[in-house]
């Protein structure tokens, strides 16, 4: 049972059966290449998104065969974007365990994700989803592949304003959510406001669930993340906690650091005492708690049902997470 589900049995048990569809799908006769990708899967996150893919289809009828593949497909998009993100932020750790690139290699991990990207599509293919929602995925990985780069792009430049950062997690992260929530509804075959209204939700869960992610890579640590702490800022990505830290940072004690092109621990340590210092930690769970606010504004117009409750908890649990 996924532990961040069990108060829900019930979308634990159908998560159980989105990962074992899966691991299925990544097994070959070549046992080097399934066991590659076991740790991933078996540990499983959270499995937000194939969730919340789950719940919101709830609210309308569709075939559960169907519908628990398009949840497979979503997750394997996710899954695939963390594989990638471990090769460019060379992790060495995902999900507490050792990262595929850090274990066979940054080109091996490269075509990993790769190979999962191609699954998903593959699986979508076996069935005649919705014009759509295959639409719908297609521009959410356009997404997601923009946000990524646009964030490389300003890698160890302090020109990251709010806007700019709002932007970037709006396609990494927020597309992702939104989709989940907005695939499971159309598959359901939920009207078009109600789409709409769920597409709403799924946004403002995914941009406050990465500002907290945000937060937490400079306040938690490899532990209670699963991952690399600072990881990050390691890399020159400065992010909501930097962006406000800089806003106070009158005497210029943080920007001469981040002109930098490279940090030794020394700095990281010094960084990470000035973003606390300069209320860049606060300020972020401001922003988080705006977008949950909005959230739960949302949910609350959804139908009252036992899923309108489940969604409420989880935004609930997410706002509060260490882990």
């Amino acid at each position: 049972m996924n532990k961040f589900w069990r108060d829900c049995p019930e979308i634990s048990r159908e998560l159980d059966i989105v990962k074992n569809i899966i691991k299925k799908s990544v097994s070959s006769s070549e046992k080097y290449f399934e066991e590659s990708f076991l740790p991933l899967i078996e540990d499983g996150g959270k499995m937000l998104r194939p969730a919340f893919l789950l719940l919101s289809a709830r609210f309308g009828q569709c075939n559960q065969e169907r519908l628990y593949d398009l949840a497979a497909s979503v997750e394997m998009v996710h899954l695939a974007t963390l594989i990638h993100d471990d090769i460019i932020d060379n992790s060495k750790l995902r999900r507490g365990c050792e990262s595929i690139q850090s274990k066979y290699g940054k080109e091996y991990a490269v075509y990993a994700g790769d190979f999962l990207f191609c699954k998903c599509f593959s699986m979508l293919s076996q069935h005649d989803y919705k014009t759509e929602n295959l639409r719908d995925i297609s521009r959410a990985i356009n997404r997601i592949c923009m946000g990524e780069i646009k964030q490389y792009h300003f890698r160890y430049t302090r020109k990251v304003n709010l806007r700019r950062y709002i932007k970037i997690i709006s396609g990494k992260t927020a597309a992702l959510f939104a989709l989940s929530f907005i695939a499971g509804a159309k598959e359901g075959n939920c009207d078009e406001e109600l789409v709409k209204l769920l597409g709403r939700i799924g946004y403002n869960i995914g941009m406050a669930f990465q500002c907290i992610d945000d937060l937490l890579d400079y306040v938690g640590n490899e532990n209670e993340l699963g991952k690399s702490a600072q990881s990050d800022l390691k890399q020159g990505y400065y992010t909501l906690p930097i962006i406000f830290a800089l806003e106070e940072d009158k005497d210029k004690e943080l920007s001469n650091i981040l002109d930098k092109s490279t940090f030794n621990d020394g700095d990281i340590k010094k960084i990470v005492s000035l973003v606390k210092k300069y209320n860049g930690i606060e300020k972020s769970m401001k922003v988080a708690e705006r977008y949950t606010k909005k959230a739960f504004e949302n949910i609350d117009n959804l139908p009252k049902c036992e899923s309108q409750y489940i969604i409420k908890s989880v935004v609930e649990k997410l706002l509060n997470r260490t882990f």
